[in-house]
Formats: structure tokens, C-alpha cells, sequence
């Protein structure tokens, strides 16, 4: 039974972090991407949404890797079934990382260097 939780942690883990924002490389091929998928079709319906649906969809995607990742890593070294309560201080923290990383999409935004997918044709 250890083995299994170990093994569903670890999955659960490798994925949070593959959207966290701890790993140098996941923005460029992970939340930039989706994040900027869901503010183009936002910008579909309506096109001045699409700074505000980025950087929301941006700011979900580091939120749910770190909260993700957080539980795969308590459910591997806790005994039992792992199954413990998320903090509203570990929350706060992962909030406060995910917010730094939001304000640099939106100057990156802002300065033109990302843009709806019609700008660029």
C-alpha cells in the first residue's frame, strides 16, 4: 500500500510542479501556453479581455501546480493515506510566488511582447 501511495504522489508531484512556478522552463512550454490559449479564445468574444484573461489564466495555472505539487509531496512522506489539511498560511505563500510571476506576464503584455495570435498576422 506504501508502494502505491508513493507512486500516486510522486505522479501527483512530477505534475504540480510541471505548472509550478519553481521550475525555470515550465512557463515557456506549459502556462505561458495555456494561459495564452484561454485569453485568445477569450479574445475571440471579446478582444480587450485579453490582458485580464492571461494574466487570470496564468495566475490559475501557478496556483493549481503548486497546490498540486504540494499534495503529491505530503501524500509520499506522510504515513497513512495522506490525506492532511492545506494551510491557509501555505496557501498565502503559494498565492504570494504565483502573484510575483503574474506581474511579469503582464509587463510582458503590457510592453508588447506578447500579444493575440491576430496582432501577429
Amino acid at each position: 500500500m506504501a508502494i502505491k501511495r508513493r507512486i500516486s504522489g510522486s505522479v501527483i508531484g512530477i505534475i504540480g510542479y510541471l505548472l509550478s512556478p519553481l521550475s525555470w522552463w515550465n512557463d515557456l512550454f506549459l502556462n505561458i501556453p495555456l494561459a495564452y490559449a484561454c485569453a485568445w479564445l477569450v479574445s475571440l468574444v471579446y478582444k480587450p479581455a485579453f490582458l485580464s484573461s492571461f494574466v487570470i489564466s496564468y495566475w490559475i495555472t501557478n496556483i493549481a501546480g503548486l497546490v498540486i505539487m504540494h499534495k503529491g509531496i505530503e501524500k509520499i512522506v506522510k504515513k497513512g493515506n495522506g490525506d492532511t489539511h492545506y494551510t491557509k498560511r501555505q496557501f498565502l505563500k503559494d498565492l504570494a510566488v504565483s502573484l510575483a510571476y503574474t506581474g511579469l506576464i503582464m509587463l510582458l503584455v503590457k510592453l508588447g511582447m506578447i500579444r493575440p495570435i491576430g496582432d501577429y498576422i
